[in-house]
């Protein structure tokens, strides 16, 4: 299994979508780093010569933040938003829908599956 960036790659499959499974690379990022790097789409990840995975990887770290450090900012950007307590940042404590979602109906993934009105988890009636 090749290895790039502390995560595994998949073997069998294509580069392009092989590099997806490193957080922060989505499928059309991954296109573009391998063609700008210069290696073949289409070509399996466990195909790759140790000249081929180091180009990607040195492009990679060059280039984008991944993995831990994507996440660390990503948090700490979520925490200044909460420290100085704008809007966003109350509705991250809160844990309700942060980009303008209604919550009237249709929250239930950020607040849990709770249901708190009578009668949305109502039971079949015994029969006498």
């Amino acid at each position: 299994m090749p290895r790039i960036a502390g995560i595994n790659i998949p073997d069998n499959k294509r580069i392009e979508i092989a590099l997806a499974y490193i957080y922060g690379i989505g499928p059309t990022l991954g296109t573009h780093i391998v063609t700008q790097v210069g290696v073949d789409p289409n070509k399996r990840a466990n195909k790759l010569t140790a000249e081929e995975l180091n180009r990607i990887k040195e492009y990679i770290e060059k280039h984008y933040k991944i993995e831990g450090d994507l996440k660390r900012e990503i948090m700490l950007n979520v925490k200044r938003l909460k420290d100085i307590k704008a809007y966003r940042g109350v509705r991250h404590m809160r844990g309700l829908p942060v980009r303008g979602q209604r919550t009237k109906t249709n929250s239930r993934t950020r607040r849990g599956n709770t249901r708190k009105t009578a009668g949305s988890g109502r039971r079949s009636v015994d029969k006498k």
